[in-house]
């Protein structure tokens, strides 16, 4: 027994994610892992935003949950919870599993010197790397795509579209500001996925800062995430595990009002 953290799961949030972790092979002995630890280090470790070699000694070894964190990443394990817990979010709140109307936008930030990949957002003098978000009108994020800052945003969206891992047959509309703008991508998302890519444009008399209606949730979501430390910046080697770092902050974040609601 230890000293409770107040990013560790609570047990009615543990029956939730539980069955959606890898059952264990029947091959060989039985691993003696406790998995809710290791997620529990996971979601501290995105929470405070430490090191590996730093995770407190009262969890399992680092070389254990880091081994664990990069098996689910690389499988899409984490991905595939983010989708189940947010159809479990949205049914709760009287919603349809799958969207109808979705937001996307892109957010750049710096990385350490390590990355793998990286490059210059001129326009945001960002050097760094560049995230792709598309959320729900509940903020929920549907998918997500990690880049080099200097990937434009028309072609970061057709990237992260591409890269859906699920399929939107509800989706008849993605609204977007006016840097996604243009006939070339408007017409490709029709003929691809059949849906409407809307500019959402304030009126002319209108100055300075203005929300724009349904499409501000997705600034909302980013603003979730900046409340997790690990991603003040891109601290990840690999591009694919800085995706998993958005996903699990949003799980973290979705257990918790799932399990409020229910409570």
């Amino acid at each position: 027994m230890r000293q409770p953290y107040n990013t560790d799961l609570s047990s009615k949030e543990w029956e939730i994610i539980a069955p959606m972790l890898p059952k264990p092979s029947k091959l060989g002995r039985p691993p003696k892992t406790d998995f809710r630890e290791v997620l529990n280090a996971i979601f501290y470790i995105t929470k405070n935003g430490c090191t590996w070699e730093n995770l407190p000694h009262d969890f399992p070894p680092y070389s254990t949950v880091y081994f664990y964190f990069q098996r689910w990443a690389k499988t899409g394990v984490i991905a595939e919870i983010n989708h189940q817990i947010s159809a479990q979010v949205r049914l709760a709140d009287g919603r349809e599993a799958t969207p109808s109307l979705a937001s996307l936008d892109s957010q750049s930030v710096k990385t350490m010197d390590s990355a793998g990949s990286r490059g210059i957002d001129g326009g945001k003098k960002v050097n760094g790397r560049k995230r792709f978000i598309m959320a729900d009108t509940l903020g929920l994020v549907v998918g997500a795509m990690v880049c080099p800052a200097n990937v434009g945003e028309r072609a970061g969206a057709m990237r992260l579209l591409q890269s859906l891992k699920y399929p939107l047959r509800r989706l008849q509309k993605i609204l977007v500001d006016k840097e996604f703008s243009g006939d070339d991508i408007t017409q490709w998302v029709k003929d691809n996925f059949d849906c409407t890519w809307e500019v959402s444009k304030r009126a002319e008399a209108q100055k300075g800062f203005v929300v724009e209606s349904k499409r501000w949730v997705v600034e909302r979501t980013f603003a979730w995430l900046g409340k997790y430390r690990r991603l003040s910046k891109d601290y990840e080697f690999y591009e694919n595990t800085s995706e998993s770092s958005i996903y699990l902050a949003l799980i973290r974040k979705m257990l918790r009002n799932l399990t409020a609601v229910n409570s």
